[in-house]
């Protein structure tokens, strides 16, 4: 027995449901909210909803936004030849802070695993083949994680969008195997985007 009440433990447990959050951090989190007044509850709350509500994917990208399609998307200083294909949407802001890619995005939504029975249809790549064909991409960058997941996915995509003749590079070394690319410190995503090689 926690010695919590049963309204605290399941605020606890609803928190330790979040990526990266254990039970100790959901415990100081839990306490801190609710040491916090009525109002400041409330604010949050409806920060929590008005961001449910109010954000969507991105209709030609897949990334996050209020306005569809996102920023990225419609800014038309963007190089639309380029194409970095990334796994999820806080890649793409990863790969932003480090001021070096000037191209637009696709959002995969996730990486090929047969054993969670995720398959080329769960990820929407038919559209990503057809984005290339369409838009006139002339490079693709694949920034997926490093991890056997993302790299049997990385083999997969160039096997797939190679017959449309379009270039197809991945990240340079220097990002760790296994590790979450929006974890990369701006330096090393960055060096790896522009040292890109050949897949």
């Amino acid at each position: 027995m926690s010695g919590f009440p049963p309204s605290l433990e399941r605020l606890i447990r609803q928190l330790t449901a979040l990526p990266g959050i254990g039970r100790k951090s959901a415990t100081r989190i839990a306490l801190r909210i609710v040491g916090s007044t009525a109002a400041e509850c409330r604010e949050l709350a409806e920060a929590v909803l008005d961001a449910k509500r109010r954000t969507i994917p991105c209709s030609i990208c897949g990334s996050l936004t209020e306005d569809d399609p996102c920023a990225i998307c419609r800014d038309a200083r963007r190089d639309a030849t380029l194409l970095c294909v990334v796994e999820k949407a806080s890649d793409v802001l990863a790969v932003e802070r480090t001021g070096r890619f000037g191209g637009r995005y696709h959002v995969l939504g996730g990486v090929l695993s047969p054993l969670d029975g995720v398959g080329p249809e769960d990820l929407g790549i038919e559209r990503l083949v057809d984005r290339v064909r369409s838009e006139g991409v002339a490079e693709i960058i694949l920034a997926l994680n490093p991890t056997t997941e993302g790299e049997a996915t990385s083999l997969y995509l160039a096997r797939r969008v190679s017959p449309v003749g379009v270039r197809v590079t991945r990240l340079a070394s220097g990002l760790p195997v296994g590790g979450d690319l929006d974890l990369a410190d701006e330096r090393t995503l960055g060096a790896a985007l522009e040292e890109r090689r050949d897949l």
